[in-house]
C-alpha cells in the first residue's frame, strides 16, 4: 500500500520539475528574443566598417547548422534510449551528441577568432556588439549543455538509469532542443538575411 502512495508523489514532483523546466526555457527564451530585437535594430549600423554579407561565412554556417541539427537528433534518440532502460546506447548516442556539439562550439569559436584577427571586435560597430552579443550568448549555451552532457554520463554510470536520472535526462534533451531552434533562427536572421543583404 505504502509504494502506491510512493508514485503519485514521485510523479507529482516530476510534473513539478518539468514545469519548472520549462519556466526557466521560457525565460531563456525571453532573452534570446531581447537579443534579436536588439540585433535588428544594430544590424545596419556598422560604423563605416563591413556589413554581415562582407564579414560573414554562409557556407560555414550551413556546416554548423547541419551539425547543431543532427546533434539534436541524436540527443533525441539518447533520451529514448535512456528512457527504455538501454545504458549502453544512451551513452553511445549522448557521446555522439556531446562530440557534433564540441564540433560546433569549435567551428563558432574559429569564426569568433578570424573575425578578431582581422580587427573585427564588438567594440568596432553596433552590427558587431549585437552579433557577438547573439551568437556568444548562444555559444555559452552549448557551453553548458556539453557540460550538463557530460555529466550526465558520469550520474548514468554511477547511478544507473534511475527515475530520477531519466527526469534529468529528459530535461537536457529540452534544452539541447531549444538550442537547436534557437540556432536555426540565429542562421536564418544573421547569416542568411546578412548574406541576402
Amino acid at each position: 500500500m505504502a509504494d502506491n502512495n510512493i508514485q503519485p508523489v514521485e510523479h507529482e514532483h516530476n510534473d513539478r520539475v518539468i514545469f519548472g523546466f520549462w519556466v526557466y526555457l521560457m525565460t531563456d527564451l525571453t532573452m534570446f528574443a531581447v537579443l534579436f530585437a536588439v540585433y535588428a535594430v544594430l544590424r545596419n549600423n556598422t560604423f563605416g566598417g563591413p556589413t554581415a554579407g562582407e564579414l560573414l561565412k554562409l557556407p560555414q554556417a550551413l556546416a554548423e547548422t547541419l551539425i547543431l541539427l543532427t546533434s539534436s537528433f541524436t540527443c533525441g534518440l539518447a533520451v529514448l534510449a535512456a528512457n527504455a532502460g538501454s545504458k549502453k546506447q544512451a551513452y553511445l548516442w549522448f557521446g555522439i551528441t556531446f562530440l557534433l556539439g564540441a564540433t560546433f562550439l569549435g567551428l563558432e569559436l574559429r569564426e569568433f577568432s578570424h573575425l578578431l584577427a582581422d580587427g573585427q571586435s564588438f567594440r568596432n560597430s553596433g552590427f558587431l556588439s549585437a552579433f557577438f552579443t547573439l551568437v556568444g550568448t548562444h555559444g555559452l549555451h552549448i557551453t553548458v549543455g556539453l557540460f550538463w552532457i557530460a555529466v550526465s554520463m558520469v550520474m548514468m554510470h554511477v547511478r544507473g538509469l534511475t527515475a530520477s536520472i531519466k527526469s534529468k535526462l529528459v530535461r537536457l534533451g529540452l534544452f539541447w532542443h531549444f538550442l537547436d531552434i534557437v540556432w536555426i533562427f540565429i542562421f536564418t536572421i544573421v547569416y542568411l538575411m546578412g548574406a541576402a543583404r
